[in-house]
């Protein structure tokens, strides 16, 4: 069922689509009114991170109407920046094509590309999206034809991974080849505990026992690096080494507890849209003396390699080498001096 909204009490405006991403942590919403359709990319509380204009469906003005945007109506797009500036018809069908990351989306039209509000969208530095009926750069859209060559690829990867990731056995399958892994790198496995809790992405937390002259147990998640973290580009050049990424942590006591770290963490890039990488930290979200290894600290650091330990390169997904980062735990006055 469509849903009406008044706009400062100018005309009424329909929602034409809502998708959320696999993660729950993006929703896709495209509106319209008599005059025109845009989309923007949300977060649950609402906040609107990425907003692309879509299609006029009257006549282009000749410049830009502010007013339709000051009162939250789908802003107009002015004739020189419009492939149609006598308008056209409503917009067909609509369907969401989720990134892998799941921080961008591509909106098609009867199958045809339509627009991309990629993760890297941001109102307030004047990117806002990729529109295919968009001429050059504007405020509203910039043209998605002058970005194919890099979307293009990345949509296409989109789709199929999507379509691997619901395929039947899919799961099991990767699932198995890190336990592999980990039995070469750590020895036999303990005991495997699911801590996805429903949600996606899928992750488990495995643990191997003390073996072969290694005095402590280590755990590992399972099931990180099956998708890329959100948001690395934004950070690293080349972010295909960075972008895939398994936990673990070591400890002589109660593995149990240790585990909580993994739990704690193991969906956290894909539920907040980051991304997790050497050298980061992250504060315990509750009461310092509930944090699993002792009350001494207040979070852990993630390490590429931790001395003493084994090397737990050599795994690769999707064409990507997948990085482990150790959790150290730290005190509160380690926390402060690794943000500084």
């Amino acid at each position: 069922m469509a849903i009406f909204r008044s706009a400062s009490g100018e005309g009424r405006t329909e929602v034409v689509l809502t998708a959320g991403n696999p993660y729950g942590s993006r929703t896709l919403v495209v509106e319209r009114d008599e005059d025109a359709s845009a989309a923007y990319l949300c977060s649950p509380d609402g906040t609107v991170h990425g907003a692309v204009w879509l299609a006029n469906h009257r006549p282009a003005p000749a410049t830009i109407d502010p007013a339709r945007v000051s009162a939250g109506l789908p802003p107009v797009m002015h004739a020189p920046a419009t492939t149609h500036p006598d308008g056209r018809r409503p917009l067909g069908p609509l369907t969401a094509l989720w990134f892998e990351e799941g921080d961008g989306v591509a909106i098609y039209e009867d199958d045809d590309l339509l627009a991309v509000i990629p993760g890297w969208a941001d109102m307030s530095r004047g990117m806002p999206g990729y529109a295919r009926d968009a001429v050059g750069e504007t405020p509203f859209a910039w043209a998605l034809s002058e970005a194919l060559e890099g979307l293009g690829p990345r949509l296409a990867n989109a789709r199929s991974y999507w379509r691997w990731r619901h395929s039947p056995g899919s799961w099991p399958s990767f699932q198995q080849f890190v336990l592999g892994h980990l039995d070469r790198v750590l020895g036999p496995a303990g005991r495997y505990w699911d801590v996805s809790g429903e949600r996606l992405p899928t992750v488990g937390v495995t643990e191997r026992p003390p073996h072969a002259g290694r005095a402590v147990t280590v755990l590992s998640t399972v099931g990180m690096s099956c998708q890329r973290m959100p948001t690395v580009e934004q950070w690293i050049d080349k972010p295909d080494a960075y972008a895939r990424i398994e936990l673990a942590v070591a400890t002589r006591d109660d593995p149990r507890e240790a585990a909580l770290l993994l739990v704690w963490l193991s969906q956290y890039p894909w539920h907040s849209v980051t991304w997790l990488g050497h050298g980061h930290t992250a504060k315990w979200y509750h009461e310092p003396s509930t944090f699993p290894l002792g009350p001494q600290y207040a979070g852990v650091l993630m390490l590429a390699d931790q001395p003493g330990m084994p090397h737990m390169s050599g795994f690769t997904f999707g064409g990507e080498g997948v990085r482990w980062l150790w959790l150290v735990p730290v005190t509160a006055q380690q926390l402060e001096e690794h943000r500084h």
